[in-house]
């Protein structure tokens, strides 16, 4: 790797010579797998694998053949890189009751899933990425996590201004330079400029201060980056506290962690991840609580400007549908436009906020869409946690069975195995939907999630338990 001469001497004079040569070094060396359980789904140990220390995630000492395994696309694990969990430290010291969580830039959805799954009992998380067709794939990792409390945005961060401080905690892991993440990525070494730096760290104070009036007072605003350098990192944190008003939280770790602090002599606490020091790649974090009162005016109270909005057409549905999910009595049901959503109750006042203000992509669970005179299940109902048990039949698939189903393929089941729309499992955790007619049945997998490779690797290795 032939690092940037700017990057090299920008880094030594931050950290010194002989850091410097220490993380350069580890850029070299090959990065570590790691991945986080989903608890809900699937509480299980992965074999050959040591604990992430400041997670419940997992080191791998091999690399799955991740495409080609059925259980990551039932939403079982999530690929994350492991510096990233630490989020969940943030997380678990300063969230101890039911909050609403705004993660700003989310796309792919590591963070996302790792919050929903710290976060308490009765939570709320709304989950936002600017850009589009990196909103779709937020919207799909979060689908097949499969949490019902979820809202996922697509919109730029001055889009939620309209709703005040609405949020207890925001996370916002900022677009920035990808210092740290070299060793993964060549496109951003070539893309690396000490002009690119100021454009990012620029870029992130207007974000901050484009949602700073929508976290509460005394909320917690947890800033992240995946850079190492201290314009984007402790230049930016010390901005917030000062010109935003915020104090600078610690966080509890363990020095075997072996995680580095404030680099620029500020007294206040950072925490850094140094390729050299921790295994994982680049991350800084900081936690901020907010302490300055907003003049923002409830939303309810503003004068609302006309905005063009989409026409929404309510249908009838079959009241059968709603007990398609467990404790269906804790949701509000809506149909529109030929889909049937459900939705906690608790939140169901700031959703409405949200779909008259934000463009949303994914709220809830999205249960059915009508086809025709019929309401065939939705792929969010396959993919829930509260999925209601003996509702649809079950069937069970062999290995090429499930990649067969995941490339979009005809399936055909067991005779024993009756009509009508199936739930198709692979070691009894759902895949989606097929539609049984008999002789065949119809493959309901989302056309836009399908395993696109025509080909199977020589060796496939999949998440062993």
């Amino acid at each position: 790797m032939n690092l940037p001469f700017d990057f090299i001497e920008q880094t030594r004079q931050l950290m010194g010579a002989e850091a410097c040569n220490e993380l350069c070094e580890a850029l070299t060396r090959e990065t570590p797998v790691s991945i986080r359980m989903n608890n809900d789904k699937c509480p299980l140990h992965p074999l050959h694998a040591t604990p992430v220390a400041w997670s419940k995630g997992w080191y791998l000492d091999y690399r799955p053949t991740f495409t080609f395994d059925p259980l990551f696309h039932a939403g079982c694990y999530y690929v994350q890189e492991a510096s990233s969990m630490f989020v969940e430290q943030a997380l678990r010291q300063y969230v101890h009751e039911p909050v609403v969580m705004l993660d700003l830039c989310a796309a792919p959805g590591g963070k996302s899933t790792l919050a929903r799954s710290v976060l308490p009992e009765g939570s709320l998380l709304v989950a936002n990425e600017v850009i589009r067709n990196r909103s779709q794939v937020l919207a799909e990792n979060l689908i097949k996590w499969g949490h019902p409390s979820v809202v996922v945005t697509n919109n730029d961060p001055a889009d939620f201004a309209e709703l005040g401080g609405v949020f207890d905690v925001i996370l916002t892991d900022v677009p920035c330079s990808g210092e740290g993440m070299f060793r993964k990525d060549e496109t951003a070494v070539s893309e690396w400029s000490l002009e690119n730096v100021n454009v990012c760290w620029q870029r992130q104070r207007r974000i901050l201060q484009a949602i700073w009036g929508c976290l509460k007072p005394n909320g917690i605003l947890i800033y992240s980056t995946c850079t190492f350098n201290r314009e984007e990192n402790e230049d930016n944190v010390a901005w917030i506290a000062r010109e935003l008003g915020a104090e600078v939280l610690p966080i509890e770790t363990d020095a075997a962690w072996n995680i580095s602090g404030n680099l620029t002599g500020g007294e206040f606490p950072v925490y850094r991840f140094l390729p050299h020091r921790t295994e994982g790649e680049g991350l800084f974090l900081a936690v901020l609580r907010k302490t300055c009162e907003d003049s923002y005016e409830p939303a309810s109270k503003r004068n609302k400007k006309n905005k063009p909005t989409d026409k929404k057409q309510t249908v009838a549905y079959p009241k059968a549908v709603t007990e398609w999910i467990a404790d269906h009595k804790q949701y509000e049901f809506s149909a529109e436009n030929g889909t049937i959503t459900a939705f906690p109750a608790t939140w169901k006042d700031l959703y409405m906020r949200m779909k008259q203000t934000l463009r949303v992509i994914h709220a809830g669970i999205t249960l059915a869409e009508q086809k025709g005179k019929d309401w065939q299940p939705s792929h969010s109902l396959a993919m829930s946690t509260q999925l209601a048990p003996q509702v649809f039949p079950l069937a069970d698939l062999t290995y090429e069975q499930a990649i067969a189903y995941l490339r979009k393929e005809a399936i055909t089941l067991d005779a024993s195995i009756p009509k009508g729309y199936v739930i198709l499992t692979y070691q009894n955790h759902p895949l989606g939907f097929a539609k049984n007619i008999g002789n065949r049945a119809n493959n309901l997998y989302p056309q836009e999630w399908r395993i696109r490779s025509g080909y199977m690797p020589e060796e496939v290795k999949t998440l062993l338990f």
